[in-house]
C-alpha cells in the first residue's frame, strides 16, 4: 500500500487554504500554517469584500479561472451553510473600447453571460451614477461579491474538521526548508513572500499600501442597494466599488498601485488626503456619496508582480518546495482554481504554465484587468 504523502503549507489566505483542499482532496496529510491565523486583519485575504467575476478581456484563462472558481465557492456554501456570495453582477466601465468588446467575445466564446450596454442603457439602468464615456459598458449578472474573510475562516475551519491540521505559528523558511520531510512545502504568504525569499523575490513581488473605504448612503434610499447596483469597475478611473452589503456602507476603493510598503510594519490607519481623493472621485462618478459619512475604513494590501499574472512555480534551486502568491489585487477570487491548478502541478500532472512561471517574465508594472 502506497505510504501517504505530506505537505506543509504557510499561508492560511485564500490561495494557501484552497491548495490545502485540493491536496487534502487528493488524498495528501496536509497541515496549514498561518503566522497570525487564517485571513487575519494584515492578510491579503483578510477584510468584508472581494468581487469574484470573470471578465477579463481577452485573458481567457482568467475567465475560465474565476467561473471554475465560483463554483467552488458556491460547493463550499452549500458545505458551510452559511452565506459567503452574493450575487451582485459586474459592471465594466471606462475600458477602452477594444477591450469591453475582447470582454464580451470572451465571456460570450466561455458560455459565461454577459451583456454590452450602449451609453442610454447605462443612465437608464442605473441613475446613481454618472456617465461620461461614449464607450458604454459590459454587464456581468451572474458575477457578485464574494465575504472575502467569512469565506476563507470557513473553509479553513472546514478543513480543521476534517482532518488537516491548522496551526498559528511563526516559521522561518529556511529552517523549515531545511529540516521538512515534508513531499511538498508551499510558501503562499503573499506580501511576505519577498522578505521570506529575498534573494529571489525582492523587487518581483512588491506589496503596496491600499485604501478601501464605506460610504453611508442617504437614509432609506434603496439606489445603492445590492437590487439596484452592481459591483462595478471604471477602468479609466482606478476605482471599483460595491453596493451596500448586509447594511455596512457601500464600498468604494482605488485600484490604482498604492505605495510600496512592509506588510509587517505597516500602519493601517487611513490617510485623511486618501479620503479626500476618494470624495473627489465619487463626486465625478456617483455624487450621492461623495459627502456621505465615511462609516468604515480598511488599509490592505497588493502584493503585485511586474506583470500582474500570478506567480506559481518552485522555489529555484528546491524540486520540492512551491511558491504560490503575486495575487495583484485580483487573485481572491481564483483562489479554488488556484488550488486545483497547484496540486496537479504538485503531483506532476500537468507542465508549468509559463504565465505563471518566475522566469521570463517582463519587467514593467501593469494591472491585469
Amino acid at each position: 500500500m502506497r505510504e501517504m504523502q505530506t505537505a506543509t503549507i504557510i499561508g492560511a489566505g485564500a490561495f494557501g487554504a484552497w491548495i490545502a483542499h485540493a491536496l487534502h482532496q487528493r488524498g495528501w496529510s496536509v497541515t496549514l500554517v498561518d503566522q497570525h491565523g487564517p485571513a487575519n486583519s494584515r492578510a491579503s485575504s483578510g477584510g468584508e469584500t472581494r468581487i469574484i467575476r470573470s471578465g477579463y478581456g481577452a485573458l481567457s484563462i482568467y475567465a475560465r479561472w474565476a467561473r471554475e472558481s465560483l463554483a467552488g465557492w458556491l460547493a463550499l456554501e452549500q458545505q458551510i451553510r452559511q452565506r459567503i456570495f452574493a450575487r451582485t453582477g459586474a459592471l465594466f466601465l471606462g475600458g477602452s473600447e477594444a477591450w469591453l468588446r475582447e470582454t464580451e467575445e470572451t465571456l460570450r466564446l466561455e458560455r459565461i453571460p454577459a451583456d454590452l450596454l450602449s451609453p442610454a442603457d447605462l443612465r437608464r439602468r442605473y441613475p446613481q451614477m454618472r456617465f461620461e464615456s461614449d464607450a458604454g459598458a459590459v454587464f456581468e449578472p451572474e458575477a457578485g461579491v464574494l465575504f472575502a474573510r467569512r469565506a476563507v475562516q470557513a473553509l479553513v475551519g472546514s478543513l480543521a474538521r476534517e482532518g488537516v491540521r491548522v496551526l498559528t505559528t511563526h516559521v522561518d523558511a529556511k529552517t523549515l526548508i531545511e529540516q521538512s520531510n515534508d513531499d511538498a512545502l508551499v510558501f503562499a504568504t503573499g506580501a511576505w513572500l519577498p522578505g521570506m525569499f529575498p534573494d529571489v523575490l525582492r523587487g518581483f513581488i512588491v506589496p503596496t499600501r491600499q485604501e478601501v473605504f464605506f460610504f453611508g448612503p442617504p437614509p432609506g434610499d434603496p439606489a445603492f442597494s445590492p437590487a439596484a447596483l452592481p459591483a462595478w469597475v471604471a477602468f479609466d478611473e482606478g476605482i471599483y466599488g460595491l453596493p451596500d452589503l448586509e447594511h455596512r456602507g457601500a464600498k468604494v476603493a482605488v485600484d490604482a498601485h498604492g505605495p510600496p510598503v512592509d506588510p509587517k510594519s505597516l500602519d493601517r490607519l487611513v490617510d485623511p488626503d486618501a479620503v479626500a481623493r476618494i470624495r473627489e472621485l465619487l463626486r465625478r462618478r456617483i455624487p450621492d456619496l461623495a459627502d456621505a459619512p465615511l462609516l468604515e475604513s480598511r488599509v490592505c494590501q497588493y502584493e503585485n508582480t511586474p506583470d500582474g499574472h500570478f506567480l506559481i512555480d518552485r522555489l529555484p534551486g528546491h524540486d520540492h518546495v512551491w511558491i504560490a502568491g503575486g495575487g495583484s489585487g485580483h487573485g481572491f477570487k481564483h483562489g479554488p482554481a488556484i488550488g486545483r491548478y497547484t496540486a496537479e502541478l504538485i503531483e506532476g500532472q500537468r507542465d508549468l504554465d509559463a504565465l505563471f512561471a518566475l522566469a521570463g517574465r517582463p519587467a514593467r508594472q501593469r494591472r491585469v484587468y
